[in-house]
């Protein structure tokens, strides 16, 4: 199945300026901040075992900025645990924060601040490099004060035209601890699909190479409670996705809440979706299995109920403009052996995972 994405969406993917970066050791700056962008990292308080960071992000170049990136490298022995007003992901030692939706337009002289939580002493967490970068509005970079912006980056090699928008959507499953977005992006991209990107408010975790991490993956949610909530519309309207990819049910499940109940859950956000991109194509899964001597005494036979139910009500869902298309992640699934704890997939659940999304993904993007 091929289809035209034709989402309007305003300003390209920017390309990056990079700037030295003001490290704060001790709580006193060391000034070392060039025309574009600069970052001051400061530890808030250090109780030996542990620390709170802040990094506060200015725009110092002529141009007012859409978002912004800092990195940094980890020291070893450290790691974060908590962050707030960010996007942070860790892929190795490299730390990579990215704004949130609601902090990342910087005008000139402009500032905005993340802090996180982390083990280890806050002294020794102080890093010897950190970098930062700004988007600019229309895909240009912003230059220093008497500098012009740079040309709109184009897409990828082959793939002209904005990327396609893709947001994983579902509980923890979906979000973290796990890798199967990663994989999902690494395989999409090897091969040779690169003008997409995966889009959501959530960062993922750092799974040995890089990837778009970006992911509305909520740990502990229930797809009822998002749909009563409508917190759905406000991150479709952030992101403006064009294709879904909907795991979700796993919590309500094991609240034994009924299959219908889970079904018009799923209806309530389908209608969100199509009410944010009428020509949403919406990908839901049915869900991997779970142990029940390891979860709840009916969760078995819960997500058997619910996924048997799945194709009929996306059979009634799913129209031309905006179709919803069943994604078996259940058949094959093991929970002995794609499972740490009976429920969340491990290194292989995440590879089966990643390549169902990615056999059903590919025929939508051809």
């Amino acid at each position: 199945m091929s289809r035209t994405w034709a989402r309007a969406v305003t300003g390209a993917c920017s390309a990056l300026v990079v700037a030295a970066a003001t490290l704060v050791i001790g709580g006193a700056p060391a000034a070392s901040a060039a025309d574009g962008c600069s970052a001051e990292y400061t530890v808030a308080s250090d109780w030996g075992s542990g620390f709170v960071g802040n990094v506060t992000v200015t725009n110092t170049s002529g141009t007012p900025a859409t978002g912004w990136t800092v990195q940094w490298t980890l020291p070893s022995g450290h790691t974060i645990t908590n962050t707030w007003n960010a996007e942070l992901s860790v892929n190795g030692s490299t730390v990579t924060a990215t704004n949130a939706s609601w902090n990342g337009s910087l005008p000139v002289g402009g500032s905005a601040s993340f802090g996180f939580q982390g083990t280890g002493s806050g002294a020794s967490s102080l890093p010897t490099d950190i970098a930062c970068f700004l988007d600019a509005p229309g895909g240009g970079t912003p230059g220093g004060p008497n500098e012009p912006g740079g040309p709109d980056e184009p897409g990828g090699p082959g793939t002209p035209g904005e990327p396609v928008r893709i947001m994983p959507l579902g509980d923890s499953i979906t979000g973290s601890p796990g890798c199967w977005r990663a994989l999902l992006w690494r395989d999409l991209t090897d091969a040779g699909y690169t003008n997409i990107d995966f889009v959501g408010s959530r960062a993922g975790d750092g799974c040995g190479f890089p990837y778009d991490h970006e992911n509305e993956g909520h740990g502990g949610m229930l797809v009822t409670n998002l749909a009563r909530s409508g917190q759905l519309s406000t991150w479709l309207s952030a992101t403006n996705p064009d294709i879904v990819l909907m795991h979700f049910g796993t919590n309500d499940v094991w609240s034994s809440l009924p299959t219908q109940t889970i079904l018009d859950a799923y209806s309530t956000l389908v209608s969100q979706m199509r009410a944010n991109n009428p020509n949403m194509t919406i990908l839901v899964a049915q869900i991997i299995p779970m142990d029940s001597a390891r979860s709840c005494a009916t969760c078995a036979q819960g997500v058997q109920a619910l996924n048997a139910a799945i194709p009929a009500w996306a059979a009634s869902e799913s129209t031309a403009q905006s179709p919803v298309i069943v994604v078996d992640q259940w058949t094959g699934f093991d929970t002995d052996a794609d499972t740490y704890d009976g429920v969340h997939p491990n290194a292989s659940g995440d590879a089966k995972i990643a390549q169902n999304w990615l056999e059903a993904l590919i025929p939508l993007l051809d």
